[in-house]
């Protein structure tokens, strides 16, 4: 009998375990692997023990809506990339650490997370946008961001999506695009320089991605002078 459709296999790292056998062509499965620094990153902020990816529990047809939502978010960037797609595996990483640390480690193992403020302070806020203002064409990570905010980079992502309502990957991606598109307007660099300077892997890619959020492409868009 086939998996039901959000059935997750844990495994935790180091473990040696028989490999799980699907016969029918039908089914998909998305590997996720988690590593280790995920975890050290939580290691403050949740008390974790060192090695806690080597403590999750073996499990098969596990039902968590919260892992499965991530592995939705990692399918749709892998098949339609983003400006930020880095930064959305960087956050997605961090979550499924800390939802395994939380539910799916061996009984008493994990304590209660330490607490943090809900928002940032104006202060952090205004460093962190003007950091990403000042880096839109270079590479920019979540732990970037954190420390800009002085903050672990787990409270760091809780702290900017209550202040800023959307998560530091999907604002990043946003200012890519208005950047983008102040650009085109400009004509005065080829659609290939702005898609890389926009920190796309690729000019398809990017007219993907701008189609998505304009209904249209680069090219129609700069010829409609906007």
């Amino acid at each position: 009998m086939p998996p039901a459709t959000g059935s997750i296999w844990l495994k935790p790292h180091g473990g040696k375990y028989d490999e799980a056998r699907i016969d029918s062509a039908k089914v998909q499965v998305l590997h996720l692997y988690v590593p280790s620094l995920a975890f050290a990153r939580l290691m403050n902020d949740y008390n974790l023990p060192p090695l806690t990816g080597r403590s999750v529990r073996y499990s098969c047809g596990v039902k968590d809506e919260v892992i499965n939502q991530v592995g939705l978010s990692v399918l749709s960037e892998m098949m339609r990339p983003t400006a930020a797609g880095r930064m959305l595996v960087e956050t997605s990483s961090l979550l499924l650490a800390a939802r395994l640390a939380h539910l799916h480690c061996e009984m008493g193992l994990v304590r209660s997370p330490v607490m943090s403020r809900d928002r940032l302070d104006d202060a952090r806020l205004r460093r962190v946008l003007g950091y990403v203002e000042e880096h839109l064409a270079e590479e920019i990570t979540v732990a970037d961001l954190a420390a800009v905010a002085c903050l672990s980079v787990f409270h760091f992502t809780r702290a900017f999506t209550a202040t800023a309502g959307l998560p530091p990957y999907r604002y990043v991606s946003q200012k890519r695009l208005e950047s983008a598109k102040a650009m085109i307007a400009a004509g005065r660099a080829s659609l290939g320089k702005i898609a890389l300077d926009s920190r796309f892997s690729s000019q398809s890619s990017f007219t993907r991605a701008f189609r998505r959020a304009t209904g249209m492409t680069p090219a129609e868009y700069r010829r409609a002078g906007r």
